[in-house]
Parts: C-alpha cells; sequence; structure tokens
C-alpha cells in the first residue's frame, strides 16, 4: 500500500526552490553593488584628472595634437589656437544649456598652415540657430581661442540618440568626420584630430555663448553601492528569518 506523502515532503522542493531563487537575486545585488564600487573608483580618478588638467595653462594646438596621438586622450586639456573662422561651414549640434533648448555652433577654424579644427562656439538658443540672426556673432579676421580640447566621438553613444542629420545640419552627436565632410572644406584639407571647446570669452551680440564644456560631472556611485548592498542586507536578513522560522515550525521526522 503506497503511502500518502507528508504535507513537509510537499513543501521541500518548493522551498528549495524559493531559496535558491532568493540566493540568486542575492548575488546579483552583491554584484551591482560591487559594480557601483568599481564605477566610484573609476569617477574619482576621472574627477581628478579633469581637476588637473582644466587648472593647467594652455598649450598650443600643435602640442595638444601630439599628446592626443601618443596616448589618444587629451580631454578637457586646455589649448590655445589662433586662425580664422569659416563661418560658412558651422555645424550644429543640438543641446541644452541652462534648461534651454538650442544648439552648440561648431565652426571651422582655418590655421595658418592651412589646416582645420573644429570649434564648439557655444550654445544659441533654438531660434538663433541660423547664422542670419546673430551676425554680430560671426566675427572676421584672425582671433585666438582659448578652450579645452575634446576626444573626438568615433560611435554613437547609444541606441536612444537620434541619427545625425546633416540635410538640416542638425547633429544629435558628435560626429567630427561627418561634420567636417559637410561643412565644406576644401579639398584635401587636413583636419585636426580632437575638437576643441571654447571658453567662456563674451562674443560680439553675446552669441554664442561660450564656455559650456560640462566638467562638474555627477558621482551618485556610492549611494547606489550603498543601496544595492543594503538591498542584499535586507534579502538576506529575509531568508535567514524565513530559514529559522521554518525550521522551528517543521513537524519531526517520523
Amino acid at each position: 500500500m503506497s503511502s500518502v506523502p507528508q504535507p513537509s515532503a510537499a513543501r521541500r522542493p518548493r522551498k528549495g526552490l524559493a531559496l535558491a531563487c532568493g540566493s540568486l537575486v542575492f548575488l546579483v545585488l552583491i554584484a551591482l553593488g560591487t559594480w557601483q564600487v568599481q564605477r566610484l573608483h573609476w569617477k574619482e580618478g576621472l574627477l581628478h584628472t579633469i581637476e588637473a588638467r582644466t587648472h593647467a595653462p594652455p598649450l598650443p594646438l600643435a602640442e595638444v595634437e601630439k599628446q592626443f596621438a601618443e596616448t589618444g586622450d587629451v580631454d578637457y586639456t586646455p589649448v590655445t589656437v589662433t586662425g580664422t573662422f569659416l563661418h560658412s561651414g558651422e555645424r550644429h549640434f543640438f543641446s541644452t544649456w541652462q534648461g534651454a533648448s538650442g544648439f552648440d555652433v561648431l565652426t571651422p577654424l582655418r590655421l595658418a598652415d592651412g589646416s582645420f579644427v573644429l570649434v564648439n562656439r557655444g550654445f544659441v538658443p533654438y531660434d538663433r540657430k541660423e547664422a542670419a540672426t546673430r551676425p554680430q556673432g560671426q566675427v572676421e579676421g584672425t582671433v585666438t581661442v582659448t578652450g579645452l580640447a575634446r576626444n573626438p566621438v568615433t560611435q554613437k553613444p547609444s541606441m536612444i540618440v537620434p541619427d545625425n542629420d546633416p540635410a538640416k545640419n542638425i547633429f544629435y552627436w558628435k560626429d567630427r568626420d561627418l561634420m567636417a565632410a559637410t561643412a565644406g572644406l576644401p579639398a584635401g584639407a587636413k583636419l585636426a584630430p580632437i575638437l576643441i571647446d571654447a571658453d567662456a570669452s563674451p562674443n560680439p551680440g553675446g552669441l554664442p555663448l561660450g564656455g559650456v564644456t560640462i566638467v562638474d560631472l555627477p558621482n551618485n556611485h556610492l549611494q547606489y553601492a550603498v543601496t544595492w548592498y543594503g538591498l542584499a542586507a535586507a534579502l538576506a536578513g529575509v531568508l535567514i528569518a524565513w530559514l529559522l522560522r521554518s525550521a522551528r515550525v517543521a513537524p519531526p521526522s517520523s
């Protein structure tokens, strides 16, 4: 005659499954917390580098280009360069500044040797995109620009970023090569491998507004790590309490 399974035996597989699922979630939470700690160390290093670089004296463009060729990283390095703007080739990068939507104006600067570098002159409101609406800012003749070097962006930052629309002269990410290719530069013109964000020196007429480089990067990784580790600790407490309670209420085996 077959025996009828005891209730405790019937519950045992479900208990094991619940324990396995809880353990898996615990490990995921620990992994997320550890990842945030790693991100914290990375962000602190980045902020230290930015702080050191932005307070250094500006270097000539040739020196910055040499550093970029050697290291591939000159982000936030102060740089100074002299040339003439090719205003007809300005490209417009969709951005926001102090809560307003508009565009960063990136303009080719022709250097003495005939080469070019793209300079982010700063922000203009949405309705001032066209150069004709801000003629005073289209400075002529030789100018000296001081700003921060920026590494080129080699690919779209993420899938949620729209594709660039060069036909409308609207760029959603700074594709340096595409900007240069559509800016009307002379055939065969040499282009600097970096971009330059101009400093906050005022332009005639007030536009573009320079100094738009974001250097105060948020660093919330510590609180994220505490959150994930806290959730893991809470889950561990729940699992332990559940196991202790199950052990107390389990009927003795016959």
